[in-house]
């Protein structure tokens, strides 16, 4: 196995991190961000408020994507498994 065997498997899984974590990520930022604004008009600031809404919204999102983030993470950990034996020799 080469060096540069390593450096691509580590890019590929830390840009499939990447991809995966995207959906939920951004979710629970702009939700915080909205959830924020609506707080600073209104001049509620109670830290918990934002809670509830964020764990509905990013349950909402892993509901939608799981499905999509499963079968990428197979597919990937696949496509890792059958390339081994090349790399080792």
């Amino acid at each position: 196995m080469k060096d540069t065997d390593v450096i691509q498997i580590g890019t590929d899984a830390l840009v499939l991190a990447a991809k995966l974590g995207a959906p939920v990520l951004l979710t629970a930022l702009f939700v915080g961000l909205f959830i924020g604004m609506l707080q600073s008009a209104t001049q509620l600031q109670e830290p918990t408020i934002t809670f509830v809404p964020k764990f509905i919204a990013v349950g909402g999102v892993l509901l939608l994507t799981g499905n999509w983030m499963l079968s990428t993470l197979v597919t990937y950990t696949h496509e890792l498994f059958n390339s081994l034996p090349n790399m080792i020799g």
